[in-house]
C-alpha cells in the first residue's frame, strides 16, 4: 500500500465517515473533500460529490448502506425529496436528473409527487437521463443517453429509451459484478 492512498484513506475517514465504499479513493478525493467541506458545496451529503452536482435531501436517499455516491458524476441533478433508493451495482452517469417531486400544474408554489424512485440492481442510468418520480426500475434496467423515464419498468432485463421511455429491447440477466462507481 501506498503512502499516499493510506492518507488519501485516512483523511475519507475524516471527512466522510458515514461513506463506506473506500474503493472511491483515489486522486480525485482532495478536490472533493476541496468542494464539499471547505467551500461548502453539497456540505451536507456524506458522500463525495462532484461540485457541478447538486443533491437535495440526501437524507432521504437509501445509497445501498452508504456503498454508492449518487452525484458522484458532474452535473447530476438530484432531488430526493421524495426518497430514492438505489441498489447494489447501480450506475449513474454525467448529467443524470433524478427527480421526486414536481410542481403543482394548476398552483406553481405547491410539489406533488407520485412517490420515491427505485433502482434495482445493476441498473444504469446513462448521461443525461432524467427519471421522474414514482418510477420503479427492475434489476439489470439500461435507460440510455438523454432519454426521460416517466413510467415505471419494474420486470427489468431490458434497454429503455426515448421521451417518454419505452422498451427497446429485453436483456439477458446481468453476470457481471457490481460496478464501484455511480
Amino acid at each position: 500500500m501506498s503512502v499516499k492512498f493510506i492518507i488519501a484513506r485516512f483523511f475519507a475517514c475524516i471527512f466522510f465517515p458515514k461513506f463506506k465504499n473506500r474503493e472511491y479513493i483515489n486522486g480525485s478525493l482532495a478536490k472533493f473533500i476541496l468542494w464539499q467541506k471547505i467551500l461548502r458545496i453539497n456540505g451536507s451529503v456524506p458522500w463525495p460529490v462532484h461540485f457541478t452536482s447538486k443533491v437535495i435531501e440526501p437524507s432521504n436517499i437509501d445509497n445501498d448502506g452508504g456503498m454508492r455516491a449518487p452525484g458522484y458524476a458532474m452535473g447530476c441533478y438530484i432531488d430526493a425529496r421524495d426518497g430514492i433508493v438505489i441498489e447494489e451495482g447501480v450506475l449513474i452517469g454525467p448529467k443524470v436528473s433524478l427527480i421526486t417531486v414536481n410542481h403543482k400544474a394548476t398552483d406553481y408554489s405547491e410539489y406533488v409527487s407520485k412517490g420515491k424512485i427505485i433502482l434495482r440492481k445493476h441498473c444504469w442510468i446513462a448521461t443525461g437521463a432524467t427519471v421522474l418520480s414514482g418510477v420503479e426500475l427492475g434489476e439489470h434496467t439500461i435507460v440510455s443517453a438523454g432519454s426521460v423515464v416517466t413510467r415505471s419498468f419494474p420486470d427489468g432485463n431490458c434497454l429503455i429509451g426515448g421521451n417518454p421511455a419505452v422498451i427497446i429491447k429485453k436483456l439477458k440477466p446481468y453476470t457481471g459484478i457490481p460496478q464501484r462507481h455511480i
